[in-house]
This record gives structure tokens, C-alpha cells and sequence, in this order.
């Protein structure tokens, strides 16, 4: 069963007078568990296409489909609901809210689902990504690594079906970077997440089962790693 469905995905942006086409007709489908990575150089389409997948942009022509619900024909409250029910993100720059400390950013996404059980839960998974110690910490008070584990345990804190990672471990140095990764594959695997990366990292997307290689906004190659 496909989780998420891509057809004759393009956006193009207007430029003035100029139109330029960011991604061009992008076909692809991921099942339900499973792990890709989304590669190519700097400019080629990748974030944009990681947005439109889940959510947070429309594209221009074509559809999305996630987790049978067509993102094109919702409105942006709808595409929100979505993303809150069935999505996690981990982005490069960590994105964690400033005045909150690490246990009330975990507690975001459990509270949006008005969990009676959100400080607990998010406490059980900053234990998980072992910050349990930190949890009445900024992010200002954390280092990267830090600030990225307590974004890994809110991307889980919702059980999302679908996890997009957006340059997870770009920001960071090669020692905690591998931490990173290994954090996200091992808490993926046990929740049965299905995974879609983005990287410029072919050893990380390696360890994934399968690469779809974009270039100038089309498809060049998808196979499995």
C-alpha cells in the first residue's frame, strides 16, 4: 500500500518576466515502511520536492497523495491536519521553538493531538534519544547534536506514518552526525516509520533501501541502494 503517491508533480516559480521551473513532471511512490533517499547537487529540486510531498507547499501542476488524501484538493487547515495526524519533519537547522524548553518542544505535536498523556510521553522519548537529564533546557542551553536529538524526539512524539528528514545531519560534525543517524534509523525502525531523506550524503543514503537521484527539477535514476 502506497503512503505517499507523486504524479506529474512540477512548481515553477514567476520571475518577472521569467519562469523558471523548479521541478518537471515527478513520478514516484513509497510504500508504507519503507526507507529513500531523495539525492542530487545543491539547486536540483530536492527540498522543494520534500515541501510539496508533505504538505507545506502546492505545486503547480500534478498531485500529491498521502495516506490516500489528495493534498492538492484540501485546504491549507486541512493540509495542517494532515501533517499533524500522519507526518514527522527533522530539518537541518533543527527548528525548535526558542522560548520553549526541550520538553515543551517535544510536547508540541502531543498537545496539538490533546494527549492527556504529552508531558510523560515526551519525557519517555527525550530518555529514548538520552536527553533525559536536559529536558528543562533552551535550545539556546544545547549544542547542535543536542537541539537535533530533541527534534528527533519530536518528530516521533505523534507516531507519524511518514518521517521527511531534510539534511538531518548537515549542520552537524562527523562524530555526531553518525550519532544522528543511527538515532533516527533505530527509532524508525522500531516504530515502523516510513523514511524519506534528503541528503548530498551518498554514504547516509546508502543505508537506505532505496535512491531517487534528481537533477535539474526531473528524475535521472530510482533503484534501490
Amino acid at each position: 500500500m502506497s503512503i505517499l503517491a507523486i504524479n506529474n508533480l512540477s512548481k515553477t516559480y514567476q520571475s518577472g518576466s521569467r519562469k523558471l521551473t523548479v521541478l518537471d513532471d515527478v513520478n514516484f511512490s513509497i510504500d508504507a515502511g519503507e526507507t529513500i533517499s531523495i539525492v542530487g547537487p545543491s539547486g536540483s529540486g530536492k527540498t522543494t520536492l520534500l515541501g510539496l510531498c508533505a504538505g507545506l507547499d502546492s505545486a503547480s501542476t500534478g498531485h500529491v497523495s498521502l495516506n490516500g488524501e489528495n493534498l492538492q484538493s484540501l485546504t491549507e487547515d486541512q493540509r495542517a491536519s494532515v501533517r499533524n495526524q500522519h507526518v514527522g519533519f527533522i530539518f537541518q537547522n533543527f527548528q525548535l521553538l526558542p522560548t520553549l524548553t526541550a520538553l515543551e518542544n517535544v510536547m508540541v505535536p502531543l498537545e496539538l493531538k490533546k494527549r492527556k498523556d504529552a508531558r510523560q510521553k515526551a519525557q519517555e522519548l527525550l530518555e529514548k534519544v538520552g536527553l533525559g537529564n536536559r529536558s528543562t533546557h533552551y535550545p539556546t542551553q544545547l549544542s547542535g547534536g543536542e537541539q537535533q536529538r530533541v527534534s528527533i524526539a519530536r518528530a516521533f512524539a505523534n507516531e507519524p506514518k511518514i518521517l521527511f528528514a531534510d539534511e538531518p545531519t548537515g549542520n552537524l560534525d562527523t562524530e555526531t552526525g553518525e550519532m544522528i543517524e543511527k538515532l533516527i534509523f533505530d527509532l524508525n525502525k522500531e516504530q515502523g516509520t516510513t523514511l524519506v531523506l534528503v541528503t548530498h550524503d551518498l554514504e547516509l543514503a546508502a543505508k537506505t533501501q532505496r535512491i531517487i537521484h534528481i537533477k535539474g527539477g526531473k528524475i535521472q535514476e530510482d533503484a534501490n541502494a
